[in-house]
């Protein structure tokens, strides 16, 4: 018994001097943060109350976490409440996405989407394939994509290369698209195969020569890639109309600088324009161009501001002859997702897509230009519910970037600008990485994309057509009255 006690006092005495020593150490640092405080000049807050002042930043920052889970209701929460992402993580898992007792969506507020069933709706039996769209059907080498819902654009930078290649190996498995972003054309994008529309940004990223232009030869040389199907020529995007992508310096890795053609150690700010754009005939003659030297087909992507605009473009196009029409336009709603945004962009700026979307097929259809341009629907569409209302206002394709990054598993903490992102998917941190398996997260990338065309499909069925393409605005009304 003496040894073991001869054993244990030694122990003890250290664990109590150690203890003494860390306390003294927190009490130095207690007294140094005080000193800190009272001598700054910057924070009232931290001023009058130093030291405990500093926990408003602590619980600030944890707030932006906790709070989806303790506070908000299931469809009170922004951008996206808990019960879209639910609906998006089940779908993604393959499992069981019924619900009990009622909805929990008050179905009298105004602006509820309400969908006209039909008293004989289609049974299984009776169901047909997707009647097949085809996108630039007189470039030569036109696409006719197997599904109407796919992947929007991210860039590689944006998001993390696992994320990438997740999304490039889902894709595959899907059978869908997969938009690159304005960030280039990278290795991860290529992973999996998938076919490809790549998008070129107002800083030409991947296409982009010495002098600030477009490059014909690198971008032949993409084109030259079997799996790139479309070019996307972007004007604009719904989070921050009338300003470029923005990507901080801080997720600026060699790799990312070397596929861009950009400096390290400063915030990559792309222009707000294209500079050889300034009208409508500029446009045209862009997409002309891009056409001539890809020989794929060529659209644009923007947030509506004003309708006029597009009916000017129309104009235009009809004056130089239909051969002169992008072969789509991407339609992205104010509501638009990014990875960062000056906030009073993304909260004042720009159409809703709810707004946006039937104005422009309307215009098209005033001016008989639906049958050559395809529609195609993105912003804030990451439910069977929004995707089929985007079919029904005419839209030929609806793309989604939010909801995909839901699949791979993102927890909406805000972090998406910054280099700390929990899940791994928008940070270039390899620890936060590594929580995210490319090949087990691509096949909830596959989940998602098919069980959203299901759901869809159900939605359709149930207004009495036989296939989700045959959606139109006769099968919904949005609900006004209070």
């Amino acid at each position: 018994m003496n040894q073991v006690f001869e054993y244990i006092v030694p122990v003890i005495e250290f664990l109590a001097l150690l203890f003494v020593l860390c306390a003294g150490l927190f009490f130095v640092a207690i007294a140094i943060i005080y000193v800190i405080d009272k001598t700054q000049t910057d924070s009232s807050i931290r001023y009058n109350y130093p030291v405990i002042g500093r926990m408003r930043y602590v619980l600030e920052h944890l707030g932006t976490f906790f709070r989806q889970y303790f506070f908000a209701m299931d469809r009170e929460e922004l951008p996206f409440n808990r019960a879209e992402r639910s609906w998006v993580y089940r779908a993604a898992k393959n499992i069981d996405n019924t619900v009990a007792f009622g909805s929990t969506r008050d179905l009298t507020k105004p602006g509820t989407i309400c969908f006209n069933h039909s008293m004989f709706p289609i049974t299984e039996e009776d169901a047909t394939k997707l009647t097949p769209i085809t996108i630039g059907p007189d470039t030569q080498h036109p696409y006719t994509p197997e599904h109407f819902f796919n992947i929007s654009g991210m860039s590689y930078g944006a998001l993390s290369a696992p994320a990438v290649k997740a999304l490039s190996l889902g894709a595959k498995k899907a059978n869908i698209w997969l938009n690159t972003g304005e960030g280039g054309f990278s290795p991860y994008h290529k992973e999996g195969g998938c076919d490809i529309v790549f998008q070129i940004g107002t800083a030409k990223f991947g296409v982009c020569n010495d002098h600030g232009s477009l490059d014909e030869y690198a971008l032949k040389d993409i084109a030259a890639n079997e799996n790139v199907k479309m070019f996307e020529l972007k004007l604009s995007q719904g989070a921050k109309p009338g300003k470029g992508g923005m990507l901080p310096a801080a997720k600026i890795t060699e790799e990312i600088a070397h596929i861009r053609g950009i400096a390290m150690g400063k915030d990559a700010i792309s222009p707000n324009r294209h500079p050889e754009i300034t009208s409508s005939d500029d446009l045209l003659d862009m997409i002309d161009r891009i056409r001539k030297i890809t020989q794929k087909p060529v659209g644009i992507k923007c947030c509506i501001g004003k309708i006029e605009d597009i009916e000017h473009l129309c104009q235009t196009i009809n004056t130089r002859g239909i051969d002169s029409a992008p072969d789509f336009i991407t339609i992205d709603g104010s509501h638009g997702g990014t990875g960062a945004a000056p906030m009073s962009l993304m909260d004042n700026v720009g159409m809703p897509l709810f707004e946006s979307l039937p104005k422009v097929v309307n215009s098209l259809k005033e001016y008989k230009l639906k049958e050559r341009i395809c529609v195609i629907a993105s912003g804030k569409l990451i439910t069977p519910s929004q995707v089929a209302w985007a079919l029904c206002m005419g839209a030929d394709f609806v793309t989604s970037a939010r909801g995909f990054l839901f699949s791979l598993g993102c927890i909406q903490a805000l972090q998406c600008n910054k280099n700390t992102c929990p899940t791994g998917v928008t940070t270039h941190n390899k620890r936060l990485q590594k929580g995210l398996n490319p090949h087990s997260k691509s096949s909830r990338v596959a989940h998602y994309a098919l069980n959203m065309e299901k759901e869809v499909a159900m939605i359709a069925h149930s207004c009495g057509v036989d296939n989700a393409r045959k959606l139109d605005q006769q099968h919904v009304h949005i609900f006004t009255e209070s």
